[in-house]
C-alpha cells in the first residue's frame, strides 16, 4: 500500500480522535503533560490496535461487527458527550470527575473512537495488503491529531469556560451520530 495512501486514511480515521480529543481538552482535567501523552498515546494505539485486529479477523467477523459497530460506537460516545454536556450546565460539577486520561473512561473513549479503525483493518485483509506500514501509519497519525485536539481543547476551555465542554459533549453525541447515519446510509 502506498505511504500516501495509508497517511489519508490514517487522517480519516483520526478524525474522530481529534473532535473527541478537543472535548476532552475543553473539561481541563488532562491539562498536565502525562495526562496528555496518555490521552493521544492510547488514542494512536487503539487505532493502530483496531486496524491491525480487523485485519486478522478478515471476513469470519466482518457481518457480525459490521451490524452493530456503529451502535456501540454511538451509545460510548453520548454517553461521554451527555455527562459533558450535564457538567457544562452545572457550574458545580465536572464532567470526569478523575482524570480521563486513566482507567475505564479512557477505554471508553479509545473504543469508540477506534471502531472504524475494525472495518479499515478488514478491508485491507479483503485486498490482502501488509499490515505493518498501514498500522504503524495510522497510529502515529491519530496520536499526533488527538495531541493536537488536546491542546487547542485546552486553550478553548480556559478561553471560554464551561460552554466548551457543553459544545466538547455536543461534538462527540454528533460524532456518534453521524457514524450511525453513515453507516444505515451504507457510505
Amino acid at each position: 500500500m502506498a505511504t500516501i495512501t495509508s497517511i489519508f486514511i490514517a487522517v480519516g480515521l483520526a478524525m474522530d480522535a481529534f473532535a473527541v480529543s478537543l472535548g476532552v481538552g475543553t473539561s481541563g482535567r488532562a491539562k498536565d503533560g502525562r495526562s496528555i501523552f496518555r490521552l493521544a498515546f492510547h488514542f494512536g494505539f487503539f487505532q493502530g490496535l483496531m486496524t491491525f485486529i480487523g485485519w486478522l479477523a478478515g471476513s469470519t467477523i466482518a457481518r457480525w461487527i459490521n451490524q452493530y459497530d456503529h451502535w456501540i460506537a454511538l451509545g460510548l460516545l453520548a454517553f461521554v458527550g451527555i455527562n459533558m454536556i450535564r457538567s457544562g450546565l452545572d457550574k458545580e460539577s465536572k464532567s470526569y470527575e478523575q482524570n480521563p486520561s486513566k482507567g475505564g473512561f479512557l477505554m471508553i473513549l479509545c473504543v469508540a473512537t477506534s471502531i472504524d479503525a475494525l472495518a479499515v483493518g478488514l478491508s485491507l485483509a479483503f485486498i490482502k495488503l501488509e499490515i505493518l506500514q498501514p498500522v504503524l501509519i495510522i497510529g502515529i497519525i491519530t496520536s499526533l491529531l488527538a495531541l493536537i485536539g488536546l491542546r487547542i481543547g485546552h486553550r478553548l476551555g480556559e478561553h471560554f469556560g464551561k460552554k466548551m465542554e457543553i459544545l466538547g459533549g455536543v461534538i462527540l453525541i454528533g460524532i456518534g451520530l453521524r457514524i450511525v447515519i453513515t453507516h444505515l446510509a451504507g457510505l
